[in-house]
């Protein structure tokens, strides 16, 4: 079950991070006009994303992950160790952080009163939320990193 639910962790992130980066660019374009720009659709998509993201990242870090209940059991010493302190604390923080931007991209956006305030407010949100996706991914050759692309259970 572990395996399973983490390739599917893994290839959505993906989704996610093709969504942060697609509603950044299309507010620096300028793309941010009426209730259904095309900011507005990437940024529905990278909020759904990254929900879908923590759900199924709750579920491995809570439940299902052999790894972190000895993280838990042995904390200070995992503080140490950086790639069980990436796990621990850093891909976790950086991805909440960017669930709550993405949500706070939408949110600000809808309620600007003129389309510039609009376009700045998604351009910071999604911008920072797509940094933080960036900086929490396990990336190959970091501590903690993994394989760009799973393909097996």
């Amino acid at each position: 079950m572990y395996s399973a639910v983490l390739l599917l962790h893994s290839w959505i992130r993906w989704i996610a991070l093709v969504a942060g980066v697609g509603t950044t660019l299309a507010a620096l374009r300028g793309k941010t006009d009426g209730e259904r720009s095309l900011a507005d659709r990437w940024g529905l998509v990278m909020m759904m994303t990254l929900d879908l993201q923590m759900l199924i990242g709750l579920v491995l870090y809570l439940v299902l992950s052999p790894n972190m209940q000895e993280i838990f059991n042995h904390f200070g010493a995992s503080m140490k160790d950086p790639a069980l302190r990436f796990w621990a604390v850093e891909h976790i923080t950086a991805m909440m952080g960017a669930v709550i931007l993405a949500h706070a991209a939408r949110v600000l956006a809808r309620k600007a009163k003129i389309a510039a305030a609009k376009r700045t407010r998604l351009i910071i949100c999604a911008g920072l939320a797509t940094v933080l996706m960036l900086a929490g991914m396990p990336w190959p050759g970091r501590p903690g990193g993994r394989d760009l692309f799973r393909f097996s259970l």
